[in-house]
Formats: structure tokens, sequence, C-alpha cells
């Protein structure tokens, strides 16, 4: 069968030779790249070879013609057959850090996997990964990512002036992105899938350095929809951040996710909140197995100071464009025309401040800027309903690539709570969230919302959450005179 293409691109990287196709009414479609994926991946020439060649044809047998080559796109090559992946004998040590994109012992589960998605409808989260891609890191802990950088989001709290103070909020929102969206990426080499968090996960911790003290409260608040809260404080400089967040997975030529619900931030000192969408994104690298993320059109943050934030998202494209590009615009609400400052760049790697459009006043460094570790209770004084507690057998099994015990430890936690629910129905009750409560509606998001766009969608977050103090100094006061002295998070 001959590829239905216009013009091949080439990549050659660490000895393999891929081909992306582009036809003449666009992106050839995932299933034809990742059956393309199954006959090229095995396709290995030396990386000194500076004229690689091309097979012309998809059908094996042809792949193992004699016959002379007629152009540079019809060389043949043998097929030979990816190793099958065997997690039980994977092994690896948890200090040390993964490799970049998929082994060859794995590239056969990795194709699967690529044909999985490909056929699949509905919500992709639902979908079980293969094991080598899975972190030890649950999502309840993502939460964090909002405050490795505490003086960056206590700073507009010490700012008087309101259009400043917008503006601060804005690089203390960029400045987060590099954390929540490629940090993981970096550490292990490619996305890894994180474990899925049970109803009551708890993720308990703090930051203390030259900002003082920030405290993050996170929670899985709802299981059917899956559903993150969370509350981070700093009280020293009156500094409060809350929200939730929800994920639905997609697949159209890749993965899609759009993230559904909002962050909340609040500097009471100036009666000042703002209301923060969230961005979408998506997954490259699928076909090459390296996958990372990149954000996908746009966020917004409005005040009630009378500033919007629009955040426009770009990738590299075929031909122009860089990796995890922004521009953002701070406008008075209502008058987009009317742009104050512009901010662009990359968000993994440094972006400018300019007043206006042209005068760069600023410039902000992602990959320099320190972050500050978090603190977390030793596990052994944790509550069993903390994360790093409920799945430190399953984390152990993923570090060490033993399968067979990440099965068998998240089978026992799966089941548990199967029968949590079971129980709860049968006393017709409901589970008690311990931080956090479920409201009808939000006056924030009635009064700022429709600035942006921005709607609740409760069945799809399975309700509107907000912190409840009442519930915090509760909890806070059962656990006085018992907390054990915290050690640095890993």
């Amino acid at each position: 069968m001959t590829l239905p293409s216009t013009w091949y691109h080439v990549i050659q990287a660490h000895g393999l030779i891929a081909v992306v196709v582009v036809v003449t009414c666009g992106p050839t479609p995932l299933p034809n790249l990742v059956y393309m994926y199954d006959i090229l991946s095995s396709y290995r020439i030396p990386s000194s070879t500076s004229d690689p060649y091309l097979p012309s044809t998809h059908d094996p047998a042809a792949q193992h013609s004699t016959a002379p080559a007629s152009n540079r796109y019809s060389r043949s090559f043998p097929v030979k057959q990816p190793p099958q992946f065997n997690p039980p004998h994977t092994k690896m040590s948890s200090g040390e850090k993964e490799a970049g994109g998929v082994s060859a012992q794995n590239k056969g589960s990795w194709s699967a996997f690529l044909k999985s998605i490909a056929s699949f409808s509905g919500d992709l989260s639902s979908l079980t990964a293969p094991p080598f891609i899975l972190s030890s890191t649950s999502l309840v802990e993502f939460s964090s990512y909002w405050a490795e950088h505490p003086s960056t989001f206590v700073a507009p709290a010490k700012e008087k002036d309101p259009q400043k103070r917008a503006l601060l909020v804005l690089k203390w929102f960029l400045s987060t992105l590099k954390q929540q969206y490629a940090s993981r990426s970096e550490k292990f080499g490619n996305e890894k899938k994180p474990l899925n968090p049970f109803l009551g996960e708890l993720f308990l911790g703090k930051w203390v350095d030259s900002a003082g003290t920030t405290e993050l409260i996170s929670e899985q608040v709802s299981h059917h929809p899956p559903a993150t809260a969370y509350h981070i404080s700093n009280k020293e400089h009156g500094v409060y951040l809350q929200g939730y967040n929800a994920q639905k997975a997609s697949f159209a030529r890749t993965i899609y996710v759009k993230q559904i619900g909002h962050a909340v931030l609040s500097i009471p000192a100036f009666n000042e909140t703002y209301l923060i969408s969230l961005p979408n994104l998506h997954i490259e690298g699928l076909i090459f197995g390296s996958p990372f993320v990149e954000l996908n059109d746009k966020s917004y943050i409005t005040s009630s100071s009378g500033y919007t934030a629009k955040i426009d998202y770009s990738g590299k494209g075929w031909l122009s464009g860089k990796k995890n590009s922004f521009t953002a615009m701070l406008y008075p609400t209502g008058k987009e025309k009317e742009v104050l400052y512009t901010v662009a760049g990359q968000w993994t790697k440094s972006f400018d401040i300019m007043e206006g459009k042209k005068n760069v006043i600023d410039t902000y460094n992602a990959e320099t800027s320190p972050t500050t570790p978090l603190t977390i209770a030793p596990i052994e004084a944790q509550d069993p309903m903390e994360s790093r507690k409920a799945w430190q057998k399953v984390a152990a099994g993923i570090a060490v690539g033993d399968m067979d015990t990440t099965g068998v430890e998240k089978t026992k936690i799966e089941e548990s709570q199967r029968e949590l629910r079971r129980q709860e129905a049968a006393e017709g009750r409901q589970w008690m969230r311990r931080y956090f409560t479920k409201q009808d509606s939000d006056e924030v998001l009635n009064t700022l919302g429709p600035a942006i766009g921005l709607s609740p969608e409760p069945d799809k977050t399975g309700g509107i959450w907000r912190f409840d103090e009442a519930k915090a100094k509760a909890v806070q006061s059962q656990a006085a005179g018992s907390v054990p002295a915290p050690a640095p998070a890993k």
C-alpha cells in the first residue's frame, strides 16, 4: 500500500528512522502513523549515516526485496520485531533518573498502547497505561506545583498599585507553568501517567523560606468524576489560593486534555480576588515514545479590581515556532485593545515582561529560578489517608520495576475503596470531605466568571468545591500536640 502523502519529513535520532507524513488535506491521522511506527521503529541505522533511505511501501513482503533501489525512497530494509515488554524482570534504582523515550524492550508494549488510544472512544483517563510509563506520584500531589516559588506567590500582596498587582499575579501564574507541566518530563525523561487518587486522599505540606511559611492542603474530593481540591495559604503576607480541577482526555491525532475547574487567588488586605481559568493541553511526542505536555488555546486571569490577563499558548510547528511558547496581555477588563503590559516567551525557559508592547521592564528565567522544597511529615507519622503513606508500597514497586507487587498493592487500595463505597451505600450516607465543602453556587464565579467565559461545571467535577475553614480548624484541634517533626519532600 503506497503512502497517501505529498512529501515525507525524515527524522533520524538515536539510530532510528522515523517518518512524518503530510498530506494535502492536513496531517495524517494517528492510526496511520501508528502503523508506520510499527514498521519504521525497528529500522536502525548507524548514527554516522548521512543519507538514510526510506522504504516506499508498507507491504511487509516488500521489505525483504533485494531489488535495486530506483530512488532514495525505495530502498528496502529487513523488518525486525521489537522485544516484548517483560515487567517482572525490569529493575530500576529509585534514585536513578529514567531515560528519555521508550526503550527497545518496551517498543512492542508502547505500540500496542498507541493502537488502543487510536481505537478508544470516551475519556482516555480510564485507559490502562503500560506499566513502564506509570509514575509513582499521585495526581493529588500536583496541587503543590502552584507554589514552588513562594516569594513570587506572595509578591502581589506587597504592591499597593492594583495595576501592578495584577501584573505580579500574572507573573506568578506564568512562573508555575514549568513546574506544573514540564517538571515531570525533565525528571523522568518523558511524561509519566500519575496514580489516580482515591476519594479522600490527602497531600499536606508546607514551604518555609524568606517568604515565611506557605501551607498546602490538597484533597481528592470526588472520585466519579475524579476531582482534586486544594488550598494554599501564606498568612504572614495574607495571600490565599484555592481551587479544584478535573480532566477530560480525548483523542484526535494525539491526546488532548481539557482541564475543568479554576483557581481563586485572594488578597484580603486589598479586598481583592482573582479568578483563574486553566489551560488545555495536548501530548506531543507520542509517536516517538517521548511524550511531553504542550499547552494550547488560551486561559485567563480576571480580577475584582478591574484587570484581565489573556494568555495565548502555542508550540513548535512544522517549519516555525518554539516549543512551550506564549503571549500574554494585561488590559482593563472589557477593553482588550488597551494593552497595559505584554508578556512573551517560553514558559519552560524565559519570558520578557513589557510595558505596552515593546518596552521590556523585566525578564523571568524559568530555568534558573530556584524552587523551594516542600516539607511533609515522615511517612510513619502520616495519616493513613495521606498520599505518600497510602501509596508507598505501590510506589516502591514502580521504582524498582516490580509490576507484580505494584499490581497487587494497587488492587488492595482499589478494593478497600470499593468496600467503603458499598458500606456507605448500605448505610445511606456519603463520604465526608475533611477540608472542603460542596456548594450550590459561588459568588466569585458568578461575579467574575462572565468576563472570561468561565462557568461552573459541577457535573464534571462532582460539585463546586470551597475550602472550609471550620473543618480545617477542627482537624488542627484534633492534631494539636501530636504533630511530628516534618521532613523535606523528595
